[in-house]
């Protein structure tokens, strides 16, 4: 990298194709790892403390192996009238998502933690993206999941393709953080790290 850091290395703790290609968008070297965390809700935590501490944990999970570079994890924590809906994983769970969020606002919480190696200080931030579904029928569901079984995001529905088309309305102050990776955020905590972009 071309920076004021160029020494510092760039790493995306994930193997997310979402968050791989959302940060190529900077035009930044970067690689990629797989953390290996394993995802769960503590009890008593808050979807944003879920959202924060897992995507602190991702990026912690590689530091022994990158010491000398910058360190992007992050996480997203759906939830739906106090109901979280994590990666359905299955087409049947994600019609049961699909059918609780029809007709609700479904609240997207996205955190992105940037961990320096040399000075072991860590930035996180956490940005909400309220998604309004439409009234869905039984029919919609199958269609959509049929053409784009979106069974490994949280809330069941790809923001960037069909899933576009079970929404009413969107909004965040990052249209990013919905796919998964904040880079307005982002961009400013490479900012403080004498990163320049663009």
């Amino acid at each position: 990298m071309s920076r004021t850091n160029s020494h510092l290395g760039l790493v995306l703790a994930s193997t997310s194709r979402y968050r791989k290609e959302l940060l190529t968008r900077l035009h930044l070297r970067f690689r990629t790892h797989d953390p290996d965390v394993e995802e769960f809700v503590l009890p008593n935590e808050s979807p944003t403390e879920t959202a924060s501490r897992l995507a602190i944990a991702k990026a912690k999970a590689v530091s022994d192996l990158y010491p000398d570079s910058l360190i992007i994890g992050s996480d997203q924590v759906a939830i739906c009238d106090q109901k979280l809906l994590p990666k359905p994983l299955t087409h049947e769970r994600a019609v049961h998502q699909l059918r609780h969020a029809s007709g609700r606002v479904v609240s997207f919480l996205t955190a992105v933690t940037l961990l320096n190696m040399t000075t072991g200080t860590a930035q996180t931030n956490v940005v909400k993206t309220e998604v309004r579904f439409r009234k869905l029928t039984n029919e919609e569901i199958d269609r959509y999941l049929q053409v784009e079984p979106a069974y490994d995001c949280a809330g069941s529905a790809k923001a960037e393709g069909l899933g576009i088309s079970l929404m009413e309305n969107i909004s965040s102050e990052d249209p990013t953080a919905l796919i998964g990776l904040p880079l307005i955020a982002l961009s400013g905590m490479l900012r403080n790290e004498g990163i320049l972009i663009p």
